[in-house]
């Protein structure tokens, strides 16, 4: 028998609600925030009131869209973290009521996990899944890790960024040419016109699979800092060539890891997942490797790669076949611990 399940996404600024049957996607709505662009990041307090204002309308419209009466629904996932709490909060408290209302389970999603698991859902135009063990290389804006990927239940994190993640370097040098945020997507845009070998900046050296971008974000900084003092134009002139080597360095940084973890494992299947694996960088350096021999590639669609409920409630449906449900004392948790 088919189950029809809602999943709530509320980590961050995006408020999104799906509903799927099984595996496969009948609703994946997000309402964004663009209040956040004036204050050059996301405000936390002004997050969780957007949610608050969104969640009604976004699951209201996802029930609509999916044609599903809300009786139908047979469990409710949501995120309960990583993420910020006040955000979090209100899509606890929403799935909370919404699951007690009906009468069905609750089942709680860690967020990163559900970026991997987006994989799974069942796609018309992409059909290529992978198969266990695999790495996954899980890059977004608050996290970066390289996970060994050993059911659809067991994740070990065998590598992370000890500071920064990959998605917030770029938004913070991005912040320093003053472009306006996001300015991931806006680099990754540029790039694509610049020359990748104009500037050369230093490869952060860290032992073992972890990673770090502190330091590249400090040196770029203090590049820019002493180019400007000579030329106060020099950003705007050359800001296509700064956008590619900036990406290109950070997507070498990222690839040199993951190409470590892959001889240390013997894992030839590679996925990417999280917002920074729309970046178009990236996703041509798995497409080099593929084309090459050197692994088999898993590449999200767009839509699967920033926060979405879709990978929410295909989670939501593999821990339902585990009858893995929540108790309504759940609370969330901000911050990402590999046993969550």
């Amino acid at each position: 028998m088919s189950i029809i399940i809602l999943g709530i996404e509320s980590s961050c600024d995006d408020t999104s609600a799906a509903i799927t049957k099984d595996r496969k996607i009948l609703a994946n709505l997000i309402a964004n925030q663009h209040v956040h662009k004036n204050f050059g990041g996301v405000v936390p307090e002004l997050a969780s009131r957007a949610h608050q204002q969104n969640i009604i309308p976004v699951i209201d419209n996802a029930l609509s869209k999916a044609n599903i009466d809300k009786k139908q629904i047979g469990a409710v996932a949501f995120t309960n973290g990583p993420g910020l709490l006040g955000s979090l909060l209100v899509g606890t408290s929403f799935a909370k009521s919404f699951a007690l209302a009906l009468g069905v389970p609750l089942i709680t999603v860690n967020h990163m996990h559900a970026h991997i698991l987006a994989h799974f859902i069942e796609d018309e135009f992409e059909k290529k899944i992978p198969p266990f063990p695999f790495l996954c290389l899980t890059v977004s804006g608050g996290h970066t890790q390289i996970v060994l990927v050993k059911s659809f239940y067991e994740m070990e994190v065998i590598g992370q960024t000890i500071d920064d993640a990959a998605g917030e370097a770029f938004d913070k040098v991005a912040k320093i040419m003053g472009l306006p945020y996001p300015g991931g997507p806006l680099i990754d845009q540029f790039a694509k016109q610049g020359n990748h070998l104009a500037f050369d900046f230093p490869m952060p050296q860290v032992e073992g699979l972890n990673y770090s971008f502190s330091g590249l974000k400090t040196s770029i900084l203090y590049f820019l800092r002493d180019q400007l003092k000579h030329d106060p134009g020099f950003i705007k002139k050359h800001m296509h060539d700064l956008c590619a080597s900036i990406q290109y360095v950070i997507v070498k940084v990222l690839m040199k890891k993951v190409h470590a973890a892959s001889r240390q494992t013997g894992i030839r299947h590679i996925a990417m997942a999280g917002g920074v694996s729309a970046n178009s960088g990236l996703r041509n350096a798995f497409r080099e490797q593929r084309d090459s021999g050197n692994w088999e590639v898993y590449i999200p669609r767009f839509e699967y790669c920033t926060d979405n409920a879709a990978m929410i409630a295909i989670s939501g449906y593999f821990k339902y076949l585990k009858n893995d449900f929540a108790p309504h004392s759940t609370t969330p948790f901000t911050r990402y611990h590999p046993g969550e």
